[in-house]
């Protein structure tokens, strides 16, 4: 693919690159190009920030064991920053904000020439301030400036062999809670396991289960709607939804969609 030499040809310049790491497939691809161009001198970094899952910290643990890239991970507790909290419409700004500040500061320490992320064309389509907020420190996106679109990203990263490069994409687990509403620990807890129990029950890799003040509406795939219409199944996924501490579930007949919580 054309675009992907063009992906390691930015890197041909670079001294050293600071890669943030999600734990998704964007981010798993420019770490994979920069490890392949500059070897030891690029440096994949995730930040543990409270509202990060844990499986998408152990992706990203498993990202860098596939691709061999020396892995460093910040952790830093994004419900100390009431900004984040309050969770208005520019919650993303404040968390790439502060997510850009620590990066900055570790790059100092490392002496590396630039951070970079996994932003790319598709990205654009949507309400992101937390790409403006990244961009605005600093912090450069290959995939963006060479016109990678997230099908490109998947079909690269199946070529050059990344276990991941069908999985879903994710988000932090703030977004499941509508501007307005307070983010707080526990709401973010039963946020993820939720979306956990659902997993594991109609065996599916896309959910959001979104906590509209204590009520927990669950969003999968269109395909998997179907499961969630047997009663038993969504009485037990309720009972146990009910268990965390919400106060009745409800079902997104509709579908998963990205950001549909603030719509």
């Amino acid at each position: 693919m054309k675009k992907y030499q063009d992906l390691l040809n930015w890197f041909s310049n670079k001294n050293s690159v600071l890669i943030s790491l999600s734990g998704g497939v964007d981010s798993a691809l420019v770490a994979y190009a920069a490890f392949e161009k500059i070897g030891k001198h690029a440096i994949a970094v995730t930040a543990d920030y409270k509202t990060l899952a844990q499986d998408e910290l152990d992706s990203a643990k498993k990202i860098v064991h596939e691709i061999g890239i020396k892995h460093m991970i910040i952790s830093y507790d994004e419900l100390e920053n009431e900004n984040f909290v309050k969770n208005d419409k520019n919650r993303c700004f404040y968390c790439r904000d502060e997510l850009s500040e620590k990066l900055l500061i570790l790059s100092k320490q490392l002496g590396t020439e630039v951070i970079v992320d996994g932003t790319h064309t598709d990205d654009l389509g949507d309400y992101r301030p937390g790409i403006e907020a990244l961009h605005k420190n600093g912090i450069r996106s290959p995939l963006l400036e060479t016109n990678f679109t997230k099908q490109d990203i998947r079909d690269q990263t199946k070529i050059i062999g990344l276990s991941i490069y069908d999985r879903p994409s994710n988000s932090c687990l703030a977004s499941r809670i509508p501007w307005g509403q307070r983010v707080t620990a526990e709401r973010l807890a039963r946020v993820e396991m939720g979306e956990l129990i659902i997993k594991q029950s109609i065996d599916t890799k896309q959910v959001r289960v979104r906590d509209l003040d204590g009520i927990a509406k669950i969003e999968v795939d269109i395909d998997k709607i179907p499961l969630l219409r047997d009663n038993q199944k969504i009485e037990e996924i309720s009972e146990k939804l009910q268990m965390l501490g919400f106060s009745s579930v409800q079902v997104d007949y509709d579908g998963y969609m990205p950001g549909k919580v603030n719509f």
